[in-house]
């Protein structure tokens, strides 16, 4: 599903928020810390850095993603699993999930096993896109929505992915856990030529391609190309997107 280069494109963008994300996590000496969904490992070998006598472990459901991440020769362990369905064989000090969980329909769920799982006072650290009613998204839902796409694509797009931040402190806020949670909007410059439609390409984008060939691959990005020029118009000094996230950190 994923394709490791076409992500890592803007990889300095999507950096910041894990960086944003685990400076809030308060964790001196962990033991155990996991990252949940970790993609192509750069990010989790900077858990090393952080808490360099602790154990690192990524997974990822992306056999592609964990070769790359593998071929790091880092510290860190990778392994192929589901968040759904991952078991750590110990209780762990920190759990570290970024922009991962907007691709599990049951993830509140997810959340509350994975507090189960954390060793008292542990700590519980995610970040999830909440950008859904951008142009962006709203672009992609339309296009799939509309006559020429809607017998290959109607089904594939979810419209409200995530909660809103007070369901999530809401969710976690419970015996006695101490909720963190906060939203910021990035205002990305990217440069290049259709940059706003590589971003997504990376991202968003995944379910929908893999539903497709490839000649129809090539007409849906040059459909979506055109939207996204409108809804993003190039500048001198380059494109502008605007980009909202929602972080938690909440200890056991």
């Amino acid at each position: 599903m994923w394709d490791p280069v076409t992500y890592a494109v803007f990889a300095d963008e999507r950096s910041r928020p894990f960086v944003e994300l685990v400076s809030r996590v308060g964790a001196i000496d962990p033991d155990y810390v996991v990252d949940a969904g970790c993609g192509s490992g750069e990010l989790t070998v900077e858990l090393g850095h952080r808490w360099p006598d602790a154990t690192i472990e990524g997974f990822d459901a992306s056999p592609a993603m964990i070769t790359k991440a593998r071929a790091l020769g880092a510290k860190a362990r990778f392994a192929v699993a589901d968040v759904t369905t991952w078991r750590p064989d110990r209780p762990v000090d920190v759990i570290i999930s970024n922009a991962v969980l907007q691709w599990v329909p049951e993830h509140h769920a997810v959340l509350e096993h994975w507090m189960e799982e954390l060793a008292p006072g542990g700590w519980l650290a995610f970040q999830v896109p909440g950008n859904f009613e951008a142009p962006s998204h709203v672009a992609i839902r339309e296009l799939c929505a509309s006559r020429t796409w809607s017998d290959k694509l109607s089904d594939v797009v979810r419209i409200h992915p995530v909660a809103d931040t007070l369901e999530y402190v809401d969710l976690l806020n419970q015996g006695g856990s101490q909720v963190d949670a906060w939203e910021t909007t990035y205002v990305h410059v990217l440069q290049g030529e259709d940059p706003v439609l590589k971003w997504v390409s990376g991202t968003a984008l995944r379910p929908i391609l893999d539903r497709l060939g490839p000649e129809d691959q090539r007409r849906f990005k040059q459909d979506l190309g055109r939207l996204l020029a409108e809804a993003y118009p190039a500048k001198s000094y380059g494109t502008l997107f605007p980009f909202r996230r929602i972080f938690v950190v909440a200890q056991k």
